[in-house]
């Protein structure tokens, strides 16, 4: 059925999108100041800080509103562009994906330019002083020196600015796929060094945020991309709405269940309803819930409507309203990071706990070690998540008919408990505080638990239980996957040399050139540690003994060589380090003070005995993985070749030896 274009469409004539949008992007701004000036100067004397003007404080509020408006439609906008909207079959992107684009450089020239205010009005909130007198250019450069915070909007400001840039000259799918994936790495910045990294349970609060502000942006972002599709009337809206409301649906359950973490580490349940953080709190998880609620139901119709009628007013119009109820809570997520708690309940925490986020009252022992949990949110809810999903896949395949090899989902399980393990149990706890417990961290995220995932052949799995597109279809999941699979990036990394400096190098690399003295004192960079543990192991072993098929295909003597050239280079660096006499990261582990663990160089010296042992052991098992899979494919060789000698062919030994009888008696063999 064709869709009416006639110029009396009720939403282009009543421009109903538009004006909820900026009537919403006003609102936000308007209700966040009322707010945070209704907090007054409380969270200021509550926390011992100096009182700025009422101009920077409200200016502050401001800025940070209009910032996160443009970040939400850059993210959300690059979503759309990349993974909503299907484009050409040449990977050029169509109508809808080059308008996206369009809007997405728009929001972030406001990120950019709300990003680099941010800076200034950051720092002379932090110390109490005027704009006009902090924007000095030495007071500046000093100020966002020593600012964590201020220096983090630069870092987005950076971030925003590519993105810009890269939405003004790219037009294929997979470009937009990379600026989408730094529009995502531009919120988290800011959100680990804001007020939830410092305090008590800061690990837990940070972590929460990270989860709440990036499902914020991509169901925030992903909407107002939709309605400004919507408006163009471009095509594949069906398609577009239909996969948002798959993500919508995620990115609710996460900033739920994320926002009552957070909202429990910041205040006690008796003061939600009787003071003013609490209220916010309350009028945010309000929003939220009818959000959810309501607009995952109405786009639900509206997709139906759109199908079944070929109008797309209605599903327009309720995006427009869903649209307008969240730049509302924009506003008052804003404000309520304005507000104080409740004086009550902020408690100054102690030493090791201001450092690690909890603390660390008993010596460290194997029980303790082994059943002294303490739930990471990232690393441990991505372990269950992935192993979830991979179990999903199995019993789909199951059901199917279609067979599955069991030690492939062992080793998947193993892997994802592993990373769990490492991060979650008493090691996790202990690892921030003691060098030797974080090398026994580091050698389980990085010698272990890749192996044990790249067993596990999860590509392949994904493979064969997702469903191809179709030829006239848009592309899906699997088509993305398999874009990744064989992408530039991928061979890059793949490339055996690359692979082994990343692996091998980054052992001398964090340790030996102060950089892991500056990360231990920064939650977020533990988060990135353990990150890239993870992603290094996983890219070296890859090609090695991964089942999945690599983007670059290496002979089994090659995996063999690649295998004994990175041997050495791990014992020697356990050698290093169990014979320096410089302690890594003295200041930090001596500003924890732990009374069982004083004598920091004997700690360093088993952390490097341990890089030392355990590393060899994963070696051993990859090594004994290799020449299994080596052997086996030979028989899969000898096997093809004996079929070929039964069908009457001539196998490679009989051709080789016709070949030398050939040259013996003087002819020619060609």
């Amino acid at each position: 059925m064709a869709l009416d274009s006639s110029t009396d469409n009720p939403v282009r004539r009543a421009g109903i999108g538009p004006l909820l949008f900026v009537g919403g992007a006003l609102a936000a701004l308007i209700g966040a100041v009322l707010v945070a000036a209704a907090s007054g100067s409380d969270r200021y004397t509550i926390q011992g800080l100096p009182t700025p003007d009422a101009f920077t404080e409200h200016a502050l509020t401001v800025v940070r509103v209009a910032t996160e408006i443009g970040a939400v439609v850059t993210v959300g906008s690059l979503l759309f562009a990349a993974f909503l909207v299907p484009p050409q079959r040449s990977g050029v992107l169509d109508v809808g994906g080059y308008a996206a684009m369009r809007t997405a450089g728009w929001g972030a020239a406001l990120w950019f330019v709300g990003a680099l205010a941010s800076a200034p009005f950051t720092a002379a909130d932090a110390v109490g002083r005027p704009i006009t007198e902090v924007l000095r250019t030495d007071v500046l450069l000093t100020l966002v020196g020593t600012l964590s915070q201020s220096q983090a909007w630069l870092v987005t400001a950076g971030l925003a600015l590519v993105v810009l840039v890269g939405s003004r000259i790219v037009l294929t799918w997979g470009w937009t796929a990379v600026l989408f994936a730094v529009a995502v790495a531009g919120i988290v910045p800011v959100a680990v060094t804001g007020h939830s990294s410092s305090g008590g349970s800061h690990d837990v609060a940070t972590n929460s945020l990270l989860f709440h502000l990036l499902a914020a942006a991509l169901w925030v972002g992903g909407l107002v991309a939709l309605l400004a599709h919507g408006r163009r009337r471009a095509e594949n809206l069906g398609i577009a709405a239909t996969r948002f409301s798959r993500v919508a649906l995620v990115c609710w359950i996460v900033m739920a269940v994320s926002g009552v973490v957070n909202a429990w580490v910041r205040l006690p349940l008796g003061d939600l309803f009787d003071t003013w953080y609490g209220a916010l709190v309350l009028v945010k998880t309000i929003a939220l819930v009818i959000l959810g609620v309501f607009g995952y139901f109405q786009r639900e119709r509206g997709v139906k409507f759109l199908v079944e009628n070929g109008s797309r007013a209605a599903l327009v119009k309720l995006a427009a309203v869903e649209v307008l109820i969240m730049l509302l809570t924009i506003g008052v997520a804003a404000a309520l990071a304005r507000t104080p708690p409740p004086e009550g309940a902020y408690v100054e925490p102690g030493r090791v706990e201001l450092a690690l986020g909890y603390p660390l009252t008993d010596e460290p022992t194997v029980a303790r070690l082994l059943f002294g949990w303490r739930f990471d949110l990232v690393f441990g809810t991505a372990a269950i998540v992935l192993a979830v999903l991979y179990l999903r896949g199995y019993l789909r395949l199951r059901s199917r008919g279609i067979t599955w090899p069991v030690g492939r989902l062992i080793a998947w399980l193993a892997g994802c408990f592993v990373v769990l393990f490492a991060t979650s149990s008493g090691f996790g706890r202990y690892a921030p505080a003691m060098f030797s417990v974080h090398m026994e961290t580091h050698m389980m995220l990085s010698m272990l638990a890749p192996v044990l995932l790249v067993l596990g052949a999860p590509v392949t799995l994904a493979m064969r239980v997702l469903p191809p597109a179709g030829k006239d279809s848009p592309p899906g999941p699997r088509e993305w996957l398999l874009a990744f699979v064989h992408s530039p990036v991928s061979r890059f990394l793949t490339n055996p040399v690359v692979a082994l400096v990343l692996f091998v190098g980054s052992f001398y690399g964090l340790y030996l050139t102060g950089l892991f003295d500056s990360a231990l004192e920064e939650h977020w960079a533990h988060l990135a540690m353990n990150a890239h543990f993870l992603l290094v192991g996983y890219l070296f072993y890859w090609p090695v003994i991964g089942v999945d098929p690599a983007p670059r295909k290496l002979p089994h003597l090659g995996r063999l060589g690649l295998v004994f050239a990175s041997m050495p280079f791990h014992a020697f660096f356990g050698v290093i380090l169990m014979g320096t006499q410089t302690v890594i990261g003295e200041r930090f582990y001596q500003g924890l003070a732990l009374p069982w663990n004083t004598d920091l160089l004997a700690d360093q010296r088993l952390g490097g005995g341990i890089a030392w042992a355990s590393g060899e052991i994963p070696l051993l098992v990859v090594l004994i993985a290799l020449l299994v899979q080596w052997s086996k494919a030979d028989d899969r060789e000898a096997r093809r070749s004996d079929r070929r000698v039964d069908e009457g062919a001539a196998d490679d030994l009989d051709a080789y030896n016709a070949m030398l009888k050939q040259m013996a008696d003087g002819k020619n063999p060609s």
